[in-house]
């Protein structure tokens, strides 16, 4: 566990040393007010509560998760450090999680400096703030989803830049795989089984639900096994990585 906290607060602290940390917040915030005031329409719709501010959070975490995620490994790699965090006395368990738990912590707080929209909502009306929780709540864990893959995904290559990509793709896939026309285009040919095991995939799908307040346990627990199985797989390709030398 020690070992485990110290990698934390290693990864933690390498957020802030560089520009990354605050360019990434900046644009987080700037990008949450616009649309949700704006792109979200706010003020036109009449209601108080957080579902403009909710429901472009799956896009955005497309876009601003994987520049968290892909200095995860990609950089140890690229500096020949990999080898070196692995001959100190922790398992590779531990150090993914690590490595994990510090990204997520940081994403949780770009996502808690979010709370003067949550002001703004309270002062403008009465919103149910039990629903409001839920969804800071699903949207977190969405991330930690987000940043799963990228983590893993940061594992394959030595670019920052290509783990970029790869990561944006992925998250992608997972997004649209509850679409209407990606569901169509299964069902066309697919048996019903196959289409709902698609659509089960889908990020959307899971989080929407919560962002209205209802947390249901299936959804926690589509969340959480995609981190479990995102961050095994992650496990597994730095072991290979050391076994390869």
């Amino acid at each position: 566990m020690n070992a485990m906290l110290t990698v934390l607060r290693r990864e933690l602290a390498a957020y802030f040393y560089t520009p990354l940390a605050y360019v990434f917040i900046v644009i987080f915030l700037f990008l949450n007010g616009i649309f949700t005031f704006y792109l979200g329409q706010f003020f036109t719709r009449g209601q108080a509560d957080l579902l403009p501010f909710f429901q472009f959070h799956p896009y955005l975490y497309l876009v601003l998760i994987p520049p968290v995620a892909m200095r995860l490994w990609a950089e140890e790699r690229k500096t020949g450090t990999l080898e070196l965090l692995m001959t100190l006395p922790i398992t590779t368990g531990q150090a993914v999680v690590g490595k994990f738990l510090a990204a997520w912590l940081f994403t949780a707080v770009a996502l808690a400096l979010t709370f003067p929209i949550w002001i703004t909502v309270s002062y403008l009306g009465d919103p149910d703030h039990g629903a409001i929780i839920a969804g800071y709540f699903g949207s977190l864990l969405m991330a930690g989803a987000y940043l799963a893959i990228g983590a893993c995904i940061s594992v394959l290559t030595k670019s920052q830049v290509i783990a970029f990509v790869l990561s944006v793709v992925v998250s992608f896939l997972f997004i649209v795989s509850g679409l209407p026309i990606v569901l169509d285009f299964f069902g066309a040919w697919a048996p019903a089984w196959l289409v709902q095991a698609v659509a089960s995939l889908s990020f959307l799908r899971h989080f929407e639900a919560i962002q209205t307040g209802v947390i249901e346990l299936p959804d926690i627990v589509y969340f959480a096994s995609m981190i479990g199985v995102w961050l095994y797989a992650n496990t597994v390709l730095v072991e290979a990585k050391k076994a390869a030398g």
